[in-house]
């Protein structure tokens, strides 16, 4: 496996470097699942993510995925910064084609959520959110985390509140976790005014929307 690969044009690389710069905001050391079999490139991010095998916090992932202007085999972890160099030299050179584009994978890097990967089948559609009801979840989930946490608290006792406040369900009736409003708000998938479809699989919710998808565990406790 080389793990390589030129996406179809430069507005695809400009829209990968922007959601990039998105989730290195939400984790400023973060890293990228790249994965590719296929005409397709899907990048898994993790702006909320379980430190650990004895941590009960959520995972939440954020994916967005690119047209490849050719078939590729991709698979790695690598740091969102790294890729970010390597878009901006491409981005920034302005010609478009085969052997300046390229884009050659750094090295693998480890993580608590390198190994956790959604269902890719099986999903079932449980109905829409709107655009306003996830934005306020969001702001409401951040304020609470601020006013939750003293500012001299660190570590496992901080984890665990903000584990305590992502991790809760959004309403009874729904299993999509808070964490997965504040995601899907930070990494600019809400658009104002749409219908988010909710998705179930396997013990996993899925938001998508028109600008990418939100996959996180289900959540069982609402309060």
């Amino acid at each position: 496996m080389k793990n390589e690969f030129l996406l179809i044009d430069l507005e695809t690389a400009v829209d990968l470097q922007a959601f990039l710069n998105r989730a290195k905001r939400l984790d400023p050391s973060g890293l990228v699942r790249l994965r590719a079999y296929g005409s397709l490139l899907a990048a898994y991010v993790a702006p909320i993510f379980a430190g650990g095998i004895m941590d009960s916090g959520p995972t939440v992932l954020g994916l967005r995925t690119c047209e490849l202007a050719k078939d590729a085999e991709v698979e790695g972890l690598v740091s969102i910064q790294a890729m970010l160099d390597r878009l901006a030299r491409i981005i920034d050179n302005g010609i478009w084609n085969a052997k300046d584009s390229m884009i050659t994978l750094p090295a693998n890097e480890r993580a608590a959520w390198g190994g956790v990967l959604p269902p890719r089948s099986g999903w079932v559609s449980t109905g829409f959110l709107s655009e306003q009801e996830l934005t306020q979840i969001a702001r409401d989930g951040i304020e609470e985390v601020a006013d939750t946490l003293p500012e001299s608290v660190g570590g496992p006792i901080a984890a665990r509140i903000r584990g305590e406040i992502w991790g809760r369900a959004i309403e009874q009736s729904t299993h999509v976790p808070t964490g997965a409003a504040f995601v899907a708000a930070g990494l600019g998938f809400l658009t104002e005014g749409e219908q988010i479809e909710v998705f179930e699989a396997d013990n996993w919710v899925r938001l998508s929307s028109m600008h990418g998808h939100v996959l996180a565990r289900a959540a069982i406790s609402f309060s």
